[in-house]
């Protein structure tokens, strides 16, 4: 398993980035897979995925580039910089083209694990590289990066509520697959065979992105290293979960949808960010939550998070088994034998 040594000190200053180059360089990814994991993504896959491919198939030599950076263990690194806090897209692809020509084709070596194809041993493939990472980022990304934005911002927003309620160790082992802390100073980032890192000392940032299932390490060596996670699946999924339709007549539809969200901790941003209202009318239906008393709040470290009460707890789940009877009833609410009859 890959591990890194991470002492106390630059664990307690490590931080939660939100970076567009990573959110477009996870794009990317998902565009080269070709399949969602979930409707959202397969929407969003069927509405870019033909203009992608056109791009590609108009360039000889960026296709292969994608398919080589894109190895099956290790990515070439050239194509990830370790994001930095508080850059704009602009400043993080002119890192990706300034990187040295020779030190791509290496990095390409390592990511195909062989010889480099004849078509890619040129000098300007740091060019074409953010070339293309800029396509993904103007026609894919950028259109709705204030939403993809608030998404990873409730995401920090989330994980740092957890760090001061569990702790780094919760935090890191709920991060993403093949990730967890070790003790002994050691966080395993993955599950390949590769050498331990010494990090002590360097900068550690933890990144999220929207697309499921993808994640990687970055690093300027000795300097800066970053973990990059898929955000939470509640927060990256097709739209805010149904709240049970009996709820809707009595609360109103909106209170309904957020009464049937706070089955955990969430702060008014990532209700904002799930349910796409603006700050001020979740404010509002949050007041007349609280002042029926279905929901309460409280203050973890600098943010305040919204739960459900044992009576809101009791209005939801008496709603959504209403809702399962009259399924299994034939529609009317009304069922045979021991069942409840609401």
């Amino acid at each position: 398993m890959g591990w890194w040594q991470v002492n106390a000190d630059t664990l307690a200053g490590s931080r939660f980035v939100v970076s567009p180059l990573a959110e477009t360089f996870a794009s990317l990814k998902l565009l080269h897979a070709g399949t969602g994991t979930h409707p959202g993504e397969r929407a969003w896959l069927a509405d870019r995925l033909p203009a992608y491919r056109a791009e590609l198939a108009r360039d000889p030599v960026t296709a292969p580039l994608v398919r080589a950076g894109l190895g099956e263990e290790w990515i070439a690194d050239f194509l990830t910089p370790a994001p930095r806090e508080g850059e704009s897209f602009a400043e993080e692809v002119a890192r990706v083209r300034a990187v040295d020509p020779a030190a791509a084709r290496a990095h390409l070596v390592l990511s195909l694990r062989g010889p480099l194809p004849a078509a890619l041993d040129r000098d300007d493939l740091p060019d074409r590289a953010a070339d293309l990472l800029t396509y993904v980022w103007e026609e894919t990304v950028r259109p709705d990066w204030e939403r993809r934005r608030r998404v990873l911002e409730a995401d920090v927003l989330a994980r740092t509520a957890q760090l001061g309620q569990s702790g780094w160790a919760a935090v890191l082992d709920a991060l993403r697959p093949g990730m967890r802390w070790l003790g002994g100073n050691r966080l395993q980032v993955n599950l390949h065979e590769y050498p331990p890192r010494e990090i002590s000392g360097a900068r550690l940032v933890f990144v999220p992105v929207t697309p499921q299932r993808v994640g990687w390490v970055a690093w300027e060596e000795g300097a800066r290293y970053a973990v990059v996670y898929p955000c939470s699946g509640v927060l990256a999924g097709g739209g805010p979960a149904a709240a049970p339709a009996a709820l809707g007549p009595l609360l109103g539809t909106v209170r309904a949808h957020v009464l049937a969200l706070l089955d955990s901790p969430m702060s008014t941003t990532q209700l904002c960010a799930v349910t796409g209202r603006p700050l001020g009318s979740v404010g509002r239906h949050l007041k007349i939550l609280l002042d029926a008393g279905l929901v309460r709040r409280g203050r973890a470290g600098r943010s305040v998070l919204y739960t459900r009460t044992a009576a809101g707890e009791v209005l939801v789940r008496a709603a959504e088994q209403r809702e399962a009877c009259s399924v299994r009833g034939g529609g009317d609410g009304k069922v045979s034998g021991d069942s409840i009859r609401l």
